[in-house]
């Protein structure tokens, strides 16, 4: 934004006159994930200013080298963060896959990544979004609600857990 407010050319001034970016991101989950950022922050705060021009999904342990492994192999729960940060902020994009499937074929690597963003987005979509807003707007009345209610959803058999505690609205 600083760089594009400097900006004179007559054609570029006219394009952010009309609300284009001239400059945005195309982040990478296994880039971030080597320096250790939070994949849900980092599209947040792309998000937040307007800059997220498309993304880039697949697996990686924090740290280490670029192994553009499976979309949901590793931290699965991370995904699930982004794509939920990403739903608040209304994204519509596409959603790029960057592996390199090494023990499997090609086709079935991405059918699996595809998947795995498909199963994570429909979790997201069946969760109560108003009980997870009032949590997180009540941390002192819904002290460990959101983790229990997130282990639920996530589990094969919620129904052998123990009951989910309400929330404290008194």
């Amino acid at each position: 934004m600083k760089t594009e407010a400097l900006l004179r050319n007559p054609e570029n001034r006219a394009l952010l006159d009309q609300g284009h970016a001239l400059v945005a991101l195309n982040p990478e989950v296994g880039h971030m994930l080597m320096g250790y950022e939070d994949p849900a922050y980092s599209y947040g705060l792309a998000m937040e200013y307007g800059r997220l021009a498309h993304t880039h999904w697949n697996s990686q342990p924090l740290g280490n080298y670029d192994q553009d492994l499976n979309v949901g192999v590793i931290s699965p729960e991370a995904m699930e963060a982004t794509l939920y940060a990403m739903k608040m902020y209304g994204y519509e994009g596409w959603f790029g896959i960057d592996i390199n499937p090494e023990r499997m074929p090609v086709d079935v690597a991405l059918k699996n990544s595809m998947d795995a963003l498909r199963a994570a987005n429909d979790r997201i979509n069946g969760l109560d979004h108003e009980e997870i807003i009032w949590a997180t707007e009540h941390p002192d009345r819904a002290r460990g609600w959101l983790e229990g209610y997130l282990i639920r959803v996530r589990a094969a058999r919620p129904e052998r857990l123990g009951a989910l505690g309400p929330l404290d609205r008194g």
